[in-house]
């Protein structure tokens, strides 16, 4: 059985869709604002934080690409690079909020963020700053699911925690099925047999090969991060084998 337990480190991995609130496109200062708090509470109690934001609110490369008119490395590319932006975005709005914070680039962009480096990262990380991961790996082909994982590893984090805008994993989909069951806990295995949509493939096996747990939870509910580190009961938990 799968039991719950406090985290010290953690990375939130954030869609950029999320930081676009209602409007869908572009970002929703109410919405920065809001993740800072929720974010300052975690490391107000001394967690350390790491984030990985997605693109999608700016462009998806992959949905780009299909119809026909760039070519996928360069849609993924443009992608990359509207993780940049949200990264930037959710700098500013962390250090709003009184936080100390570093955007980490896997593309070179000098000016404006630090290249990835994972020891400074460690470094960031145990002197209480937050820090931003933008750029995805750095490469095509591969959704920020999968950076997520990988910076996961490389930070040697307790947890993933992978906020979206349900409040966990269902056997089914909960906006076509009234009859769908929502998970507590799940082990990796579970998740494989039943084909479940927890991350996408990649990003999945990594953390299962690793025994890295995910939390998938409904960040637009107000305090369930902290719930969610201090080991209580906060979305779907999956791991262990």
């Amino acid at each position: 059985m799968i039991e719950r337990q406090s985290y010290h480190r953690v990375l939130l991995k954030l869609s950029g869709e999320a930081l676009a609130g209602t409007a869908g496109f572009g970002l929703d200062a109410g919405v920065l604002a809001y993740i800072a708090q929720e974010v300052k509470t975690l490391v107000d109690q001394g967690t350390q934080v790491a984030m990985v934001v997605g693109g999608g609110n700016f462009i998806r490369g992959e949905s780009l690409s299909s119809q026909g008119e760039i070519d996928r490395v360069v849609a993924d590319q443009m992608g990359m690079l509207g993780t940049l932006m949200n990264g930037l975005g959710l700098q500013s709005a962390l250090e709003r909020a009184g936080l100390n914070v570093r955007v980490q680039s896997a593309v070179t962009v000098s000016q404006v963020a630090e290249p990835f480096i994972s020891r400074r990262a460690l470094r960031h990380l145990e002197k209480g700053r937050v820090v931003v991961f933008a750029g995805g790996t750095g490469n095509p082909y591969f959704t920020t699911d999968t950076a997520a994982a990988l910076r996961a590893l490389e930070i040697r984090a307790d947890c993933i925690i992978k906020a979206t805008k349900v409040d966990g994993v269902y056997d089914k989909d909960p906006k076509k099925h009234s009859d769908a069951v929502r998970y507590d806990t799940l082990t990796f295995t579970q998740a494989i047999e039943q084909r479940l949509a927890v991350m996408d493939q990649t990003a999945f096996t990594m953390c299962r090969e690793n025994n890295l747990p995910i939390i998938v939870l409904d960040f637009n509910e107000s305090g369930i991060l902290l719930r969610a580190v201090r080991g209580e009961s906060a979305g779907t938990l999956v791991g262990g084998n």
